[in-house]
């Protein structure tokens, strides 16, 4: 099998050395020329991890150069501009999410990457969690009916300097964490017809950053929820994804850690007060294997011999949406 050659760009992303240790599992796949870092606060606090032990330390120059693809695992803020540096030179990239910046300065990178057929691969885990997988597949199958409701929580109990980080961001949690299912959603359903986003500060600990909020998709037929706490005890979990439709429905709940994933046939339930479902077995990922599935494609991506899913259009289309959800104007009126 022959393999590719990568680097990657920054430490600085809550998932980077976890991408890193990844790629790290498949030699096979994999030649790592090494990583760079110029933020020396990142360099002090991740730089010696074991992700990153006997890798070489080189410029992001160097990365670029000597690498057939990037995994851009910067601060949030800089996704964008690393990636557009990288695709511009040639190289396929995974970014990490969610993206920040214009909608437009991603519509260029992604038109450009389309027309020099470079991999754009984003790092929503999600869509390699086992039961939305399935989820996916029953849906496709027409097996759950018409959708006409996905609910969606995505809640976590943060510690004080975590909801401070919080305040760098539009609509804080939501656009951290919300992302994840507004992925989903979007991939399930398209682009909703109106949008409604409720931002709340708690103020628990004296913390002004938002950590509680809500967001609403409507669509013709249907509606979705996604609500987000950071504040929530045993929000971890709570963690779901439901999805409704005129013949049953789907719950995954826990999301991970244990995953379970749970059906409900229209034929089954004939009392309307009673739960009446059955679980459909799922393969457990552990967390330390949450993106192994994720780094695979992205080299069979790269090598031809897989198409990604998750097109250009709904890279596009998810970005616009999730910039709609987050006003900026929350943002800035918060941060006064």
């Amino acid at each position: 099998m022959e393999r590719i050659i990568v680097g990657q760009i920054g430490i600085g992303h809550n998932h980077a050395q976890a991408i890193m240790a990844a790629v790290r599992k498949r030699p096979d796949l994999f030649e790592i020329a090494g990583f760079c870092e110029t933020d020396e606060v990142w360099l002090e606090r991740r730089g010696n991890l074991p992700e990153y032990t006997g890798l070489p330390f080189l410029t992001e120059q160097q990365i670029i150069e000597r690498c057939d693809a990037v995994f851009v695992e910067t601060e949030v803020r800089d996704l964008l501009k690393k990636a557009r540096k990288c695709v511009d030179c040639g190289k396929h990239v995974h970014i990490d999410k969610p993206v920040m910046g214009r909608s437009e300065e991603y519509a260029d990178l992604l038109k450009t990457a389309q027309l020099k057929r470079l991999i754009v691969q984003t790092g929503y885990m999600y869509r390699y969690n086992p039961a939305v997988k399935k989820c996916f597949e029953i849906v496709k199958s027409g097996k759950l009916g018409e959708i006409y409701s996905i609910n969606a929580e995505m809640s976590t109990r943060h510690d004080k300097e975590f909801r401070e980080w919080l305040k760098n961001f539009p609509c804080g949690n939501m656009f951290i964490f919300g992302c994840h299912f507004i992925d989903l959603i979007v991939y399930l359903m398209g682009a909703p017809e109106k949008i409604t986003t409720i931002s709340k500060v708690s103020r628990l600990d004296g913390i002004n950053s938002i950590d509680l909020s809500q967001t609403v998709l409507e669509y013709a037929k249907a509606m979705a929820r996604i609500y987000v706490s950071s504040i929530e005890v045993n929000g971890w979990g709570r963690r779901q994804f439901v999805i409704c439709g005129s013949k049953g429905t789907l719950e995954i709940r826990p999301m991970e850690n244990p995953c379970k994933l749970f059906y409900s046939d229209l034929e089954d339930c004939t009392q309307s007060y009673m739960d009446i479902k059955s679980e459909i077995p799922v393969i457990e990922i552990p967390m330390d294997c949450r993106y192994d599935e994720m780094i695979e494609d992205f080299y069979y991506y790269v090598k031809g011999e897989k198409e990604n899913p998750f097109t250009y259009e709904h890279e596009l289309l998810l970005k616009r949406i999730i910039d709609k959800i987050c006003k900026v104007k929350n943002h800035k009126n918060f941060r006064k």
